[in-house]
Order: structure tokens, then C-alpha cells, then sequence
């Protein structure tokens, strides 16, 4: 895992307010979070060895991040203590709908380079096959690891989040590109609202270099383009309650069956269930299920 470690501080309530307008919450939480941390502990959650590689800055939320992430089993040896302070997440959710709103603060997550990576993917690499990366980190860091995973055979699977244009040279790196409707839009520039319009953005990924283009669409499930042609991926029935890492839990739960040996069909379907049960749970890291949580809830389906 390559990728961001922040801390998460959440604020609840409904309606969430208008600009200038101050409202009374319900709740707060501090707690781990950053896509790359939250990304780590749905892969162990999943049942896969995950090695944690980031920052992390010399203050108060060094020891909440570390620590939690340890205690999860998530290998943080080659995380970096740097000076400063660790990144943030300020983020609201709305109690009613479970949508939710996220300001970061990249702090130490800027400050990994892309020496640092491969030098710790160096390490790692006879113990690992499958590699996650998303974009809270810098874009030089995501080059570095895509050009190392190509010359290594490594499996990369890009959450290209928070979207954003991404250098050409990461392309021919990435095996999976796991983009939303809206991020799917902003890399592509063809806006996704059906099946003919995610088919085409998927081929705009698939003429760059990516291998197989998992564009996932909320309750309407996933697109999916690879070696075999086209599918498609029904989402799960689901009362959501907050959705702030449903793409998280889907990333982790996916790479650790890819990482298992499992085929891009199954892999996609454990992805698809943990995204779903994370959104009945509130808060970031808490929400990410079991591999018995997911294996329970694909045996209750028709």
C-alpha cells in the first residue's frame, strides 16, 4: 500500500450548512483515515499481509495513526516520521442522507518522495504482489511507483482520487484504474450518466496503457472493460448511513483477492459487498468489513 495517512476529524449533523451559515451538529469523531491508511486496513481486514508505505508528521496524531494501524496488523516499518504535522481530514457527513463532504490537508502525505517509495518498495518486493496507490500523495510519487511496478510485474491498482490530470508515463504502470462516475469525468472529459458513456470513458483509460477499467456508478454497481471484453456488476441493496469510505473498503477488499490469486470476477463482487457494508456503518475506518463480514453477507445474497 502506497499511499496517504491522515487523521480524521468528523463532524454529524443535518442539514449540513450553506456558506456563512453555522448549524448545530449531532456528534464528532477523531480517527484514523487518509485513502491509503484506510485502504491498508480493509486489505488486512481481508484477510491479506499489507504493508503501509507514507508519512506521518512529528505530532499529536503521529502515535493515533501508527498505533492504530499496527494494531490492525498493517506492517508501518517503512512509514516515515517526518517534521510537522500529519495530514487532516476535516470532514462533514450528513446525518439524514449519509452524504458527506471532505476538506484535506495533505501535511506530512506531501512530503514522501519518490526515492522514499521505491526505496521501500525495494524492500517489499519479494513479499508483495499487488499494489494499491491513490492521488493524496504527490503525482511524482505516483510515477515512481507505476514505472517501478511495470518493471517489476507488480499488480498496481489506482484510486485515482481526488481526481486530477495525471502524467502520461503513469499509464503503461497501472493494471486497474478504479475510477467513480465523477472521477471517471474529470479524467476523460466525457461525462459518465449510462452505460454508453462509461464504456467510452473506460476505453479512453484502456487506450493509454491500463489493462482492465473498473468504473464504478454508486447503486447502479461497476462497468468493468479488461482481457475479456465488457461486464457489468450489480451494486448491493444497502440503507447508507455514511459513504465516506465505501471506495476505500471496495479498493482493499478487492486487491486482497487479487492479491489471493482469486479472478477479476470475484475480486470485483468482494469489492462491490464491502463498499456496501461500509456504508451502513459511520465513520472512515470503522466501517471497513471482514473478510467474514463480506463472505457472510455474498452468502445471503439471491
Amino acid at each position: 500500500m502506497v499511499g496517504s495517512i491522515n487523521a480524521d476529524l468528523a463532524a454529524f449533523g443535518s442539514p449540513l450548512p450553506r456558506p456563512g451559515e453555522t448549524v448545530i451538529g449531532t456528534d464528532f469523531s477523531l480517527l484514523l483515515g487518509g485513502k491509503g491508511a484506510n485502504q491498508a486496513i480493509a486489505a488486512v481486514r481481508a484477510g491479506a499481509p499489507t504493508y503501509m508505505i507514507g508519512a506521518v508528521g512529528e505530532d499529536m496524531f503521529r502515535e493515533l495513526t501508527l498505533a492504530t494501524l499496527a494494531v490492525e496488523g498493517v506492517d508501518v516499518s517503512a512509514v516515515r516520521i517526518t517534521d510537522g504535522s500529519t495530514g487532516i481530514a476535516h470532514i462533514r457527513v450528513d446525518a439524514t442522507s449519509g452524504q458527506n463532504d471532505i476538506m484535506i490537508i495533505p501535511n506530512a502525505n506531501h512530503r514522501l518522495t519518490p526515492d522514499d517509495v521505491e526505496a521501500s518498495l525495494r524492500e517489499l518486493r519479494d513479499r508483495v504482489s499487488v499494489v494499491l496507490v491513490q492521488l493524496e500523495i504527490p503525482l511524482a510519487v505516483v510515477q515512481r511507483v507505476a514505472e517501478v511496478c511495470q518493471a517489476w510485474d507488480l499488480q498496481l491498482v489506482l484510486d485515482p482520487a481526488p481526481a486530477q490530470p495525471i502524467p502520461t508515463a503513469v499509464w503503461p504502470g497501472v493494471s486497474v484504474i478504479k475510477p467513480n462516475e465523477l472521477e471517471a469525468e474529470v479524467l476523460t472529459g466525457i461525462p459518465v450518466t449510462d452505460r454508453s458513456s462509461a464504456e467510452l470513458a473506460a476505453r479512453w483509460f484502456q487506450e493509454r496503457g491500463v489493462a482492465t477499467v473498473v468504473i464504478t456508478q454508486g447503486e447502479r454497481g461497476a462497468l468493468v472493460i479488461g482481457p475479456d471484453g465488457v461486464a457489468e456488476y450489480s451494486a448491493f441493496s444497502v440503507t447508507p448511513v455514511d459513504t465516506t469510505a465505501a471506495g476505500d473498503a471496495f479498493s482493499g477488499a478487492f486487491g486482497a483477492r487479487l492479491a489471493a490469486g482469486a479472478s477479476l470476477s470475484d475480486a470485483l463482487r468482494h469489492g462491490l459487498a464491502a463498499g456496501a457494508l461500509a456504508v451502513t456503518v459511520r465513520g472512515a475506518s470503522p466501517s471497513l468489513p471482514t473478510a467474514e463480514a463480506v463472505a457472510a453477507f455474498l452468502a445471503a445474497q439471491p
